[in-house]
């Protein structure tokens, strides 16, 4: 079979090499999934770079999160076993934690339904406690996570504001449906959302990015409001000046999502169904921007790395699957 493998770490339009290589062999609690489409996350580019929390032993192939195929022909969702990726036309997932895809959803939007999806529901409900009626602010709203936050933020009621960067992301926004976009490069976000918001500042901030937009969300969440901490996309780490939340009554609130696997699977479980259901009637949809081929993934990770894209990026070998491994 064909698969991406990564042999030394750096940037993944460098490091990822396209091979012929032996189909994984699943190991005990594991089943051999055919990859119908992989999802690029950000995380697949801190992977290459050696920059994640997981890093798997080389060579390696990237891609966390893939709707795959089991031999009896049924449709799943699946973080695949690392060293085996997404990034291939065969991958090796735990039996145990597959999860059926919708059938609202094709196979790239399947795939793209679960670690930004889960990410999102887990951060604004589970830890924010979003209600119907308050304000959601949500930068890089036209990124992977951030395009599901937003649409998880609409479905719950929330007035939502959404920060882009540059006039494309911007539009992107506005079709998600956030009521308010903020151009991060032609704007004054502090200003701009006060402004929305009558000065009292947004009662919920989904940061997936840190740095700056970290130092921009204290500075705009409302009296008694959550700021979730999703990951640092902008590869500053901030250092919360805690005088300053104690000052303002907000909470600071660090989500991991992947704890969930381990720490109490069974609420992974009650989340797809809350967004299976909620993908079944149509209020959330993931925002696939690209379909590009097994042999355009590396050039499609790195674009992700360098933040240039909108949405999700999906990965579809279809069109190599039924080649002699």
């Amino acid at each position: 079979m064909q698969a991406w493998q990564v042999h030394e770490l750096g940037e993944p339009g460098e490091v990822m090499r396209l091979a012929h290589v032996e189909r994984p062999t699943p190991g005990e609690g594991q089943v051999l999934l055919r990859v119908r489409a992989a999802n690029i996350n950000f995380p697949d580019a801190l992977m290459c770079r050696g920059q994640y929390q997981v890093r798997p032993p080389l060579p390696f192939t990237p891609g966390v999160e893939i709707c795959g195929e089991t031999e009896d022909g049924r449709r799943v969702i699946a973080n695949p076993a690392l060293p085996h990726g997404g990034f291939a036309e065969y991958a090796v997932a735990d039996a145990a934690a597959l999860l059926p895809a919708p059938d609202a959803l094709d196979d790239a939007e399947a795939a793209a339904l679960h670690i930004g999806y889960q990410t999102g529901w887990f951060a604004l409900h589970r830890r924010a406690r979003l209600e119907a009626g308050e304000t959601l602010l949500v930068h890089a709203a036209a990124g992977g996570v951030g395009s599901a936050a937003v649409q998880l933020g609409k479905a719950a009621g929330a007035t939502v504001i959404g920060v882009a960067g540059g006039a494309d992301k911007a539009a992107v926004a506005r079709e998600l449906g956030c009521d308010v976009v903020i151009d991060r490069r032609e704007q004054d976000v502090v200003a701009a959302v006060k402004e929305a918001t009558g000065g009292r500042g947004a009662d919920v901030v989904f940061d997936p990015v840190g740095g700056e937009a970290y130092t921009q969300s204290a500075k705009t969440v409302a009296f008694e409001g959550r700021i979730v901490v999703v990951g640092f996309a902008s590869g500053a780490i901030p250092s919360p000046a805690l005088n300053h939340a104690l000052i303002k009554n907000y909470a600071i609130l660090g989500l991991h999502w992947g704890l969930y696997n381990t720490k109490n699977p069974k609420l992974v479980q009650h989340c797809h169904e809350q967004l299976t259901e909620l993908a079944a009637r149509g209020a959330i949809k993931p925002l696939v921007s690209e379909r590009v081929p097994l042999a355009g993934a590396a050039d499609a990770v790195q674009r992700v790395a360098d933040g240039v894209t909108t949405g999700r990026v999906a990965v579809v070998p279809a069109a190599e699957n039924g080649a002699a491994a």
